[in-house]
């Protein structure tokens, strides 16, 4: 375990507020030192470490692998950011694109045509872990002259089929 100064300021927290609970119950000071002494790394541990965890929105971040993008579509949330700061994928053409993250999931919509934009593909790029997430991440990719020029990425508010509204 790494010890930081985030750590060792929440432990504090976390041993004050006990200390302070404690001496509410017994007026010995000693004891309640001692019990709170005890006591904090469990609370910490496993009720304040894993609240913040849960609350928290972050995840890991990967490299582009195409393999584990085919695999593993739920998790390519962790891929997508390195992949569009590095300009992986820019300037590769549609085959090749085709060929790495698998057919296009779909296409985006043109109003000024009423149609399916064929140079705009869009992926999914799964939910990112949180106790509050109420939206997936994707991906739009736009090509033009059949290479790839830009990468967006977009939240869209999950809805489930049965739904009511």
């Amino acid at each position: 375990m790494v010890i930081t100064p985030l750590l060792v300021i929440f432990m504090l927290v976390v041993f004050i507020l006990l200390f302070l609970f404690l001496n509410t119950v017994d007026k010995r000071k000693w004891l309640t030192f001692l019990i709170s002494l005890v006591l904090t790394p469990i609370a910490y541990f496993y009720l304040f470490y894993p609240f913040i965890n849960i609350v928290a929105n972050y995840h890991h971040q990967k490299y582009f692998n195409s393999e584990a993008w085919t695999e593993n579509p739920a998790l390519r949330y962790e891929m997508i950011d390195q992949t569009i700061s590095s300009d992986t994928l820019i300037g590769m053409p549609k085959n090749k694109i085709e060929t790495l993250l698998g057919p296009y999931e779909w296409l985006s919509w043109d109003e000024a045509k009423k149609a399916h934009n064929e140079n705009k593909w869009n992926y999914g790029l799964g939910i990112e872990p949180g106790a509050f997430t109420n939206k997936r991440e994707c991906v739009e990719i736009t090509f033009k002259d059949d290479k790839v020029v830009a990468l967006n990425q977009y939240e869209e508010k999950i809805s489930y089929e049965n739904e009511e509204k």
